[in-house]
């Protein structure tokens, strides 16, 4: 595992062997951190985000070496969140926080809120087609949050409330979705 960027960057991990999670590709992640780089302002506003379907944590550790103020992974697999303690630990990184635990059940338990939410559930995950509307009606976003899911060719969310944007870099898809801040209308309301 490499983290591309920040204060982090350039740093390689070795994954165990043994871990059952489907990491997002360094090309697919390099893409999708230039596009929230347009969208979140990592060095004035520091956001807080959740890394949900956490795996090998590449994503939460690219989030805090490009300047996240917090960083919370979720991730219930034994291997993945052993490694992840463990690069958190190795990288002295006392803004980190891991829960181990069910994303489905800290999507409906959770009454955080955060500014950056990334989710990136296992394609076969049963029910994966809900998560999107799930962390939409959840208490996770705050307003003006921005949430990404990762998701395969298959799914199409521009129908769901807040939808941005899609990106597709290879068979990795990504869709966008950013909940207004206070005061800003929502996405198709008309303004007088």
């Amino acid at each position: 595992m490499r983290i591309i960027r920040g204060k982090y960057g350039r740093r390689r991990f070795s994954v165990p062997t043994n871990i059952t999670a489907r990491p997002t590709t360094d090309f697919a992640r390099e893409n999708i951190f230039n596009v929230m780089e347009n969208l979140v302002d990592f060095e004035e506003e520091a956001p807080e985000a959740l890394d949900l379907f956490a795996g090998t944590g590449a994503v939460s550790f690219e989030l805090l070496s490009r300047g996240c103020r917090a960083v919370t992974s979720v991730e219930k697999a034994a291997t993945q969140a052993n490694f992840i303690a463990k690069v958190a630990r190795e990288l002295k990184a006392d803004n980190h926080t891991l829960v181990r635990s069910d994303a489905l059940r800290y999507i409906d338990s959770s009454r955080k809120g955060y500014d950056l939410v990334f989710a990136d559930p296992p394609y076969d995950l049963p029910g994966f087609a809900e998560i999107p509307g799930k962390v939409l009606a959840s208490k996770l976003l705050k307003p003006g949050a921005l949430f990404i899911i990762e998701h395969s060719a298959k799914h199409d969310f521009s129908a769901l409330p807040h939808y941005f944007d899609h990106r597709a870099y290879g068979s990795v898809n990504f869709t966008l979705f950013r909940v207004p801040a206070d005061g800003e209308p929502a996405e198709g309301d008309q303004q007088e």
